[in-house]
């Protein structure tokens, strides 16, 4: 179980999907919805279509495009907004999110959500869950441009939030993004091991001796 110097923590800078969204939508939606409809829409075989969309996703990932349901909207020739909603049922929040965000509230620190998902996403997502009831201030690194991968990303969010680094804690189910905030000079940094509930939790080496979570019930009592 991590362990976190909460008084001297003051801002919580929480990731959405895999951290306070399950996320299994989003791995669905991208393996395997996509490609089922670029099967149908290209005629050709749902391995030929997957190989087709890895090859795209490649050329693009880490970047804002990536995560730019307008790139992927002109790429593939498809209403992306309207495929999601093919699978909307899929979205659901993390059990343990909604008593974590609450008790942070009841100590009084800052919830910050700090996705690169697109505002299109960010929105359904937000319609879905009624995330927007039990956090501060709702950001997408589209109003950026940058995504959390860049330094450049930070040095603007430290701007706009006026956050300290070393009384702030970041939340996040990527390590690429982890290291990222790391490098910037974020003190308190915290893994999500079971982003996705219908994958394998990731073991202690996989997480590249980050602190981590599977389940943030078990440290709402440490909360002060």
């Amino acid at each position: 179980m991590p362990i976190l110097p909460w008084k001297q923590i003051k801002t919580v800078l929480l990731d959405m999907d895999g951290t306070l969204l399950d996320l299994h939508f989003d791995n669905h939606f991208w393996l395997e919805h996509i490609p089922l409809k670029i099967s149908q829409q290209k005629n050709i075989s749902i391995d030929e279509a997957r190989e087709f969309i890895a090859l795209e996703y490649q050329k693009v990932m880490g970047t804002i495009d990536w995560y730019c349901l307008d790139y992927w909207a002109e790429k593939l020739d498809m209403n992306i907004i309207e495929a999601k909603k093919e699978v909307e049922h899929l979205i659901s929040i993390r059990e343990d999110t909604l008593p974590f965000l609450d008790a942070l509230h009841a100590n009084g620190k800052e919830v910050v959500l700090v996705t690169n998902a697109h505002p299109g996403s960010l929105s359904l997502k937000i319609e879905h869950t009624k995330l927007d009831h039990h956090i501060d201030q709702l950001i997408s690194t589209h109003e950026f441009g940058v995504t959390k991968e860049s330094q450049s990303l930070w040095q603007q969010l430290q701007q706009r939030l006026g956050f300290d680094p070393d009384k702030t804690l970041f939340v996040d189910d990527s390590l690429t993004i982890l290291e990222s905030a790391k490098t910037f000079g974020i003190k308190h940094l915290l893994a999500v091991a079971n982003p996705d509930s219908k994958r394998p939790v990731m073991t202690h080496e996989q997480l590249s001796g980050f602190q981590f979570i599977t389940d943030y019930r078990n440290i709402i009592a440490d909360i002060c």
